[in-house]
């Protein structure tokens, strides 16, 4: 049982979440600086204007990564920082803090990932209708071109969206999320559309402005479907439910794989959303269905399936007492290797697990250190069985751990604390938990110290 050779292990963030610098250089507003205006959108008020303050100390962060051994690290670019409008006047400043941190990465021997949209939108653009507007991904092309432009002569791999998902359904149409919004679903659907549109167009101006061959990926949340027994039954209805759209939401994965995989929209979604159904004008498909590298993919969850009679399955409620992490998410490292399994199978391309890791209750112990054994127990189970995939001949490129360090982590302000170091939010010091140092350890063994 080994990781491949060439295995990538890194960890990853985003840009609003750490950057902070909300109103530095020339940056614009995003809709997320505009939630966090709003009373009562944000767990204690908190907002990602300082966050861990990594614009300014990026260099710091390089050096910890440097420090563990950590291979790639997977960063993504705030849109508003580098346009303020979201399109038109480019922000010199903006972009100049990528060139820094991608040449103290380069320099360090870590390897940049570049996610270009990791939810923080313009606001100049949200008041031109956001995702509901179709232009949106042509400003998405526009902008992933100026950045490919800026960055590959460096950048080899790229994602174009993360987790659409979720800020289509969070932000749309349950309004937890910014900007905030609760959509019609034919509105939610729309939006979907659109922004699935702005991937196959970012991929498109990736492609055709990148100055070294790239490769091109697409980084989906996942809900993972876990079997609830070994029996072939259970299997099966845990993989038909993984895909399955059968919920008045977005939180699915068929709805956001099939479009961008196979150039088609899933029948049973198109047939549950009835007259909700996006227009799909000439075209579209084939723009959204753009040959991709690889499959990134986020895993945290699941929720345990049994097969029922007639073909059907249902959900298994978890036990009194299963275990959870801070955010209250059933901990089932059994996910890693279903959803790669069943990823592959049907898709065929390699995988990469974009994110995975787990918030904790962590603190400075007396000896000044943070000591998160839950974070390392959890780690190693979920890579046992990513390890186990890849023996059962899934072909998987690499693992970012979430995240490097603690971050604003959205709705749920500061309270969730998900890296590997440990951020003090009010004078900025990092720590390294005593998970970077195990991660640190998984990494120079290739996988082997899981096993110790």
């Amino acid at each position: 049982m080994t990781f491949p050779k060439n295995f990538v292990w890194g960890t990853a963030a985003a840009s609003y979440q750490i950057e902070g610098a909300a109103r530095e250089d020339g940056k614009g507003p995003s809709v997320w600086d505009m939630l966090c205006r709003k009373p009562g959108a944000i767990l204690n008020g908190d907002t990602g204007d300082v966050a861990t303050d990594h614009y300014h100390r990026y260099a710091e962060d390089v050096a910890i990564l440097k420090r563990f051994g950590v291979q790639a690290y997977r960063l993504s670019v705030s849109w508003p920082r580098v346009l303020p409008a979201g399109v038109g006047q480019k922000n010199e400043k903006g972009l100049a803090f990528y060139d820094r941190l991608v040449d103290a990465l380069l320099e360090a021997g870590i390897t940049p990932w570049v996610t270009l949209f990791h939810w923080d939108f313009p606001l100049e653009l949200y008041y031109r209708g956001g995702w509901l507007n179709r232009d949106s991904a042509e400003w998405f092309a526009e902008y992933a071109t100026l950045v490919t432009e800026r960055l590959s002569d460096r950048v080899k791999h790229w994602m174009t969206l993360n987790e659409p998902q979720v800020y289509i359904n969070g932000g749309h149409l349950e309004g937890r999320h910014a900007p905030g919004d609760q959509l019609a679903m034919h509105e939610v659907l729309r939006a979907g559309h659109n922004t699935l549109r702005a991937h196959g167009r970012g991929v498109q101006a990736i492609r055709a402005a990148a100055k070294q061959p790239c490769r091109i990926g697409y980084a989906p949340a996942s809900h993972p479907k876990v079997p609830a027994s070994d029996s072939p039954a259970d299997l099966e209805a845990a993989r038909r439910a993984f895909f399955a759209t059968n919920q008045k939401n977005v939180a699915t994965m068929s709805w956001w794989l099939e479009p961008v995989f196979n150039g088609k929209y899933p029948e049973d979604g198109w047939a549950f959303f009835g007259a909700d159904v996006p227009h799909v004008a000439q075209g579209d498909l084939e723009v959204i269905k753009q040959p991709v590298d690889f499959f990134g993919i986020n895993i945290y969850s699941a929720d345990i399936v049994r097969a029922t009679p007639g073909g059907g399955f249902e959900k298994v409620p978890f036990g009194v007492g299963y275990p959870r992490t801070a955010f209250d998410w059933p901990i089932v490292p059994e996910a890693m290797s279903t959803t790669a399994r069943f990823c592959y199978d049907r898709y065929k391309l390699p995988i990469v697990v974009t994110e995975n890791g787990i918030s904790c209750r962590d603190t400075i112990a007396a000896d000044g250190k943070v000591h998160d054994t839950q974070r390392i127990d959890f780690t190693r189970r979920y890579l046992r069985e990513l390890e186990r995939a890849i023996d059962g001949g899934v072909p998987i490129e690499g693992y970012f751990h979430w995240s490097f360090i603690d971050n604003f982590e959205w709705a749920e302000g500061y309270k969730q604390r998900f890296g590997l170091v440990y951020c003090d939010y009010p004078t900025g010091k990092r720590t390294p938990k005593d998970s970077a140092a195990w991660y640190a350890e998984v990494i120079r063994t290739n996988g082997a110290a899981l096993h110790g």
